[in-house]
């Protein structure tokens, strides 16, 4: 046919998917509650799914920096009480997307850094040192804080996602949750007769126990995870105490045992953390510019996680203002977390993001009820510590299957492509096999040598160069954001290509009736803070 244009279907053809703005066969999109029974329980699941990060992250920090059991279950109560104050603030005034602000795997690097920087080894008493390391976190991340809020507020980030498009977004969110590939099945191997059963019987009752008994309630779909992880926990438990790990290497008994977490003995019965509970921050130049960097990474990464919550919530995609307010309080987040001392800063949790996708529900409403959870448990601290102690392998099982649901949330923008144009195949495969394998080389190295490819006498300048380069997420998503907006996009047709007129209503906040139902802000605060 002359022209090369396709001809006109035949009736009887078969018809492509039509693209969808929103996710459709979302039980509770972000605006509907279920009843209070169920959203009790979704909130308290979406308190049990955040737990891993937030006991991983201080158990690889605080023994290095000096600290026991008693400082260990402090911290852990900390970052659970701040990330309850920030999802809160975050689904009120931010976003208004039901996204957990949880601590970020981004920042521990360069906490790491400053650990080990010379400065603090004159300490002999460990718990002095402890403290003095902490001081030196929060005083970097109070500095680091300021970038996000000023990108976040001042509409400056507006203006960067303004040019993203599906084509960009697809690298950008689908490695946010490929990217974590380290933190699923590694994990689960370290104790492959716990991690191994809790990813079968996950699967199993989420995905396939529902079609067989058809109850029509959704009970084991929406709540697989408190079902797969209570059973295998006591398994779990009746293995430690029936001796099987009696003999075992210290590695196997810290992985596979319930009593080896070392919380819930230090864990104090009541306590409130406050601000600057480990004395007055110390500020150092280079160590406030590496957190910067981290500080920015962490931004990209968010995006991302803003916008695979988004889909999964059943939204509609944010307008540019929209994310750029929640940019800004997550800046506020990085502020409290410096402010409270947990060692890392805060950003979108992605396993919770897989979370809304398992179970069907994207309510706002949910997880406000799991931030409830996370202050609560976080001043009782027994209570909150029993849960903190579910052994790793059953969370890196939860990782394997929520990571995923976020990936293949950032595929699913691909319906808004023509993945038949060479253009599109190009930014597509170059983005994505240079996101994995660019922080491949930067792990890799590091994990041989001790340190990164970029090895100056500046640890700060290290960290700078080092950090963004390991995130799969970041390098995926920059190298698509550039490919996208430079190569020959005047061209109409290429428009098209992108995608980028299926996202056009919703480049300003009036563009499209639904943003104003997702988005708005409460209590009639948009007469006095429009957005744009």
């Amino acid at each position: 046919m002359a022209g090369g244009g396709a001809p006109a279907p035949k009736a009887d053809e078969p018809q492509p998917h039509p693209p969808k703005d929103q996710l459709p066969n979302i039980s509770y999109c972000i605006t509907s509650p279920p009843p209070w029974p169920e959203a009790i329980l979704l909130g308290f699941q979406h308190y049990l799914v955040m737990l891993g990060t937030t006991v991983l992250i201080p158990t690889a920090l605080v023994p290095q920096m000096g600290g026991g059991y008693e400082e260990k279950a402090k911290v852990v109560q900390t970052i659970l009480f701040v990330a309850g104050i920030n999802t809160l603030l975050q689904t009120t005034f931010g976003t208004r997307l039901p996204a957990v602000i949880g601590a970020s795997y981004t920042f521990v690097p360069t906490t790491i850094s400053i650990i080990l920087s010379g400065r603090f080894s004159d300490t002999s008493n460990p718990i002095d040192r402890f403290e003095r390391i902490m001081r030196a976190t929060q005083g970097a991340l109070i500095v680091a804080s300021t970038l996000q809020m000023i990108l976040g507020f001042s509409g400056l980030w507006r203006n960067v996602v303004r040019f993203l498009s599906p084509i960009s977004a697809v690298p950008l969110v689908g490695l946010v949750g490929f990217g974590l590939y380290e933190f699923g099945f590694p994990g689960v191997a370290k104790c492959i007769e716990i991690g191994l059963p809790e990813l079968l019987i996950l699967v199993f009752v989420s995905q396939y126990l529902p079609h067989v008994l058809k109850s029509g309630k959704n009970v084991f779909d929406r709540f697989a995870v408190i079902f797969a992880v209570v059973i295998v926990w006591i398994y779990a438990h009746l293995l430690t105490v029936g001796g099987a790990y009696n003999g075992a290497a210290p590695t196997t008994q810290t992985s596979c045992r319930t009593d080896r977490a070392g919380i819930i003995g230090a864990a104090p019965w009541i306590r409130v953390p406050w601000p600057f509970q480990w004395g007055a921050p110390t500020f150092d130049a280079g160590e406030a510019f590496a957190m910067m960097m981290a500080s920015f990474v962490a931004l990209v990464e968010s995006t991302g996680g803003f916008i695979a919550v988004s889909r999964y919530a059943s939204a509609t995609m944010m307008p540019p203002s929209i994310l750029s307010r929640g940019i800004g309080w997550q800046g506020v987040a990085i502020l409290i977390s410096g402010l409270f001392g947990t060692g890392a800063g805060s950003s979108v949790s992605i396993e919770n993001a897989g979370l809304l996708a398992l179970t069907r529900v994207g309510s706002r409403r949910v997880v406000q009820i799991a931030a409830g959870f996370m202050i609560f448990f976080s001043i009782l601290g027994k209570f909150g510590a029993v849960f903190a102690s579910i052994p790793a392998p059953i969370i890196a099982a939860l990782y394997c299957l929520f990571f995923a649901y976020v990936g293949a949330g950032g595929l699913s923008f691909l319906q808004f492509c023509n993945l038949n144009s060479f253009r599109t195949k190009f930014i597509l495969g170059f983005s994505v096999f240079l996101g994995l394998s660019i922080p491949q080389y930067f792990n890799e190295y590091t994990a041989i040598k001790g340190y990164g490819p970029v090895h100056t006498g500046a640890r700060w300048f290290n960290d700078m160069v080092n950090v963004p380069f390991s995130s799969e997420p970041f390098v995926a998503g920059v190298v698509a954001f550039f490919l996208d907006n430079t190569l020959h996009k005047k061209d109409s047709s290429i428009r098209k290509d992108r995608g980028k007129h299926w996202w056009d209503k919703f480049r300003s906040f009036k563009g499209d009736t639904r943003s104003e139902e997702f988005y708005s802000l409460p209590f009639n605060l948009n007469k006095y803070f429009p957005s744009v």
